[in-house]
């Protein structure tokens, strides 16, 4: 955005360059084949101001905390999801064993929709992000879809390597259980689980810090849950988190995760994790 408003003030003070030789050579001069060329102070003015203004933002770029580093984004599911049931069910390897290509996911009491949570929340982070300079990539990129299935969105993370990558999620838990947990991968896949294991760390801490959602009380210990039977934590090569973001199915969590306030928040924690990780 601002390098755009920058090259329109260059067309313009080139305008206004050209305009301004033009007048003092056609009105003070008795031939234009012969006039030297006169360029308005106010015209080279504007042309320094762009030109050091130009050179302040590639630098401010270029010391935001997450430049040059790819991020990767995966809001899970997709709106549309249960409308095609034979294709969400289809068997997939997810490394280990088969499981469903993708699910609906889960909901409140009163219908607001999993998929629709992720999606706000993954929209707040990836501006977070981009304040940082970071390189956002996304497995979906809106909440009318269908799909991808799990293992085409860690084919998406592997071949953009990115430095590190969050799925949003929600849980459907008991109803007398609160809380976010943390599914990260096991010690023996293909992802070191060194890395992933510090992410989460710092994303439990940083979530909790950053909202007013506690860590689960009935998934995990202390908020982290290693597993090996989804895709995500199996097949992504760069350090991974999935992120239950509270249970939709308790009154006290659903009232938080369908509050627009509380995502916002949510995706700064999680952006605040991801800088601290990758700093």
């Amino acid at each position: 955005m601002r390098r755009a408003v920058l090259g329109r003030h260059i067309s313009r003070g080139r305008g206004l360059t050209a305009a301004f030789t033009c007048a003092a050579v056609c009105a003070g001069l008795s031939g234009c084949g012969t006039a030297t060329r006169v360029v308005h102070p106010a015209a080279a003015a504007l042309t320094r101001t762009v030109r050091v203004s130009d050179a302040v933002a590639a630098t401010a770029s270029a010391t935001l905390p997450l430049a040059g580093r790819v991020v990767g984004v995966d809001p899970g599911h997709n709106g549309r999801n249960y409308t095609d049931p034979g294709y969400i069910d289809h068997q997939i390897w997810n490394g280990r064993e088969y499981e469903d290509c993708d699910t609906t996911g889960t909901e409140t009491d009163s219908g607001y929709t999993e998929a629709r949570f992720n999606w706000n929340v993954a929209g707040y982070l990836v501006a977070d992000l981009h304040r940082e300079g970071a390189h956002v990539v996304l497995t979906r990129h809106s909440n009318d879809g269908v799909g991808p299935c799990v293992t085409r969105r860690a084919q998406i993370m592997n071949r953009a390597h990115v430095a590190v990558e969050i799925s949003i999620h929600a849980d459907g838990g008991p109803a007398n259980g609160r809380g976010f947990a943390i599914l990260e991968p096991v010690a023996d896949g293909i992802n070191d689980p060194r890395p992933s294991r510090r992410f989460a760390r710092i994303l439990r801490s940083r979530f909790e810090a950053g909202t007013s959602m506690p860590v689960s009380t009935y998934d995990g210990i202390d908020g982290l849950q290693p597993r090996d039977d989804l895709a995500g934590e199996n097949l992504v090569r760069e350090p991974y988190a999935l992120i239950e973001c509270g249970n939709m199915r308790n009154a006290t969590d659903a009232a938080l995760l369908t509050s627009s306030r509380w995502q916002r928040r949510a995706a700064a924690a999680i952006a605040s994790a991801i800088t601290r990780f990758l700093r």
